[in-house]
C-alpha cells in the first residue's frame, strides 16, 4: 500500500505525525464500453453544446445552475479564496461516545500508520481511545475538501471514518409507516424466538460476493471457449483519451498551470518545492509520473552547467532569434528539456 496523504494528528499540545492510507478497496470486475462489432474500444469528446467546437481541457471551468435559470461560473482563481482547514493536520474537535455516532453516517475508511521513529503518542492515543470508550471528531483534508471524520481503534491501530455531514443524510418521512398496527404480544414471542435460532457471532469470512464469482466464472469460459467474442487486443495509441481518464487528465492539467502560476519565471527550484507539496495528497496514479518528472528536471539543470540566472534569462529571450551567439545555442536543450518535462507529466497522467 502507498499512503495518500502525511501531516499530523492534533491532539491538544501534542502533534502525531501519521501517514494516511485508504482501507477499502473495490473487488468488482470493471468494464469498458466496446463496439459491439469488432470490439473496439469507445472514445468521448467534451463538446461545447453552445458553439459545438471540442472544448481542451485547459478552457473547461466549473458552473452553477440557480433555480432561476442563472448559470454562473466559477474559476480556480474562486475556489482559492474559499477557506480551508489546515491541508497537513488533523485537528482533534471533540471526544464522544462511540454509540453516539449512528452508523448512517459512515462514508470512508483510512489507515493511519506513525510516522516518526518515536510512535510513543500515537499509542497513548490509540489506548486512550479504546479504554475511554470514546471516539474522537476531527477535521480531515484531503484534495481540497475538508470532511468530518471519526477516529477510533481497532486492535491497537488507529482508524479514521469520513462521516456525512447531517444535511446530507434524507429525512425518512413515510406515510406508510403512520399506520403501522403495534404487534401483539404473542406475535414478538415467536419473531423472537426465530431470532433467537438464527443468533451466531459475526464472521465475514463465511459470506462471499456470489455474484462477482460468477461472473469471474463466465469471463473465464468465455476466453477458454474463444469465438467470434473474442478479440485481440492490440496496443496502440490513437491520440485520444479513454472516457475514464478524462477527469484525471483535466485535474493534472489544472495542477500542472496552477503551479506554474504560484512559480516565478526561470526559478525551477522554485517549481520542485510546489510540487513536493501538493504531492502527499496525490493519487497513486499521480505519483508515478512524478517520479519521472523529477528526474527529467534534475538532468535539465546538469546541461546549463555554471550559468548564472542572468544568463538563462538572456538565452530564453535570444533563443528564436537567427543570429543566437554559441553560448546561447548551448541553452536550447534546457529549454527542449524543460518542454519535455511538461509533455512527460501530461503522459504520465
Amino acid at each position: 500500500m502507498r499512503s495518500i496523504w502525511k501531516g499530523s494528528l492534533a491532539f491538544g499540545l501534542v502533534n502525531v505525525p501519521v501517514k494516511v492510507y485508504s482501507a477499502t478497496e473495490s473487488h468488482d470486475i470493471s468494464f469498458h464500453q466496446v463496439h459491439a462489432k469488432d470490439g473496439g474500444r469507445i472514445k468521448y469528446q467534451r463538446v461545447c453544446t453552445e458553439c459545438g467546437e471540442v472544448v481542451p481541457y485547459q478552457e473547461i471551468d466549473k458552473a452553477y445552475d440557480s433555480e432561476d435559470g442563472e448559470r454562473v461560473v466559477l474559476t480556480d482563481e474562486d475556489f482559492e479564496k474559499l477557506p480551508a482547514a489546515e491541508k497537513h493536520e488533523i485537528p482533534v474537535l471533540q471526544f464522544v461516545p462511540t454509540e453516539q455516532i449512528d452508523p448512517i453516517l459512515f462514508e470512508k475508511s483510512y489507515y493511519l500508520e506513525p510516522d516518526s521513529s518515536s510512535p510513543k503518542a500515537y499509542g497513548l492515543l490509540a489506548a486512550t481511545l479504546e479504554q475511554s470508550d470514546r471516539t474522537a471528531l476531527v477535521h480531515f483534508t484531503l484534495r481540497q475538501r475538508t470532511r468530518l471524520a471519526a477516529l477510533r481503534t481497532r486492535d491497537g491501530l488507529l482508524i479514521l471514518q469520513t462521516l456525512l455531514w447531517p444535511d446530507e443524510v434524507r429525512a425518512a418521512e413515510f406515510e406508510s409507516l403512520d399506520d403501522i398496527e403495534k404487534p401483539k404480544q404473542r406475535e414478538l414471542a415467536m419473531a423472537e424466538t426465530l431470532v433467537e435460532s438464527m443468533s451466531d457471532d459475526f464472521d465475514p469470512t463465511e459470506f462471499t460476493d456470489e455474484y462477482q464469482v460468477e461472473l469471474r466464472t463466465l469471463i473465464d469460459e468465455a476466453l477458454a471457449r474463444g469465438g467470434e467474442k473474442v478479440f485481440q487486443v492490440a496496443e496502440h495509441d490513437t491520440g485520444e483519451e479513454d472516457a475514464e481518464v478524462l477527469d484525471l487528465v483535466a485535474a493534472l492539467q489544472r495542477s500542472v498551470d496552477a503551479a506554474g502560476k504560484k512559480v516565478p519565471s526561470g526559478s525551477s527550484s522554485g517549481g520542485k518545492k510546489s510540487s513536493k507539496n501538493d504531492e502527499d495528497e496525490d493519487e497513486d496514479a499521480k505519483k508515478a509520473p512524478a517520479k519521472k518528472t523529477a528526474s527529467k528536471s534534475s538532468a535539465a539543470k546538469k546541461s546549463p552547467a555554471k550559468k548564472s540566472p542572468a544568463k538563462k534569462s538572456t538565452a530564453k529571450k535570444t533563443a528564436s532569434k537567427s543570429s543566437a551567439s554559441k553560448s546561447t545555442a548551448k541553452k536550447s536543450p534546457a529549454k527542449k528539456t524543460a518542454a519535455k518535462k511538461t509533455s512527460g507529466e501530461r503522459k504520465g497522467a
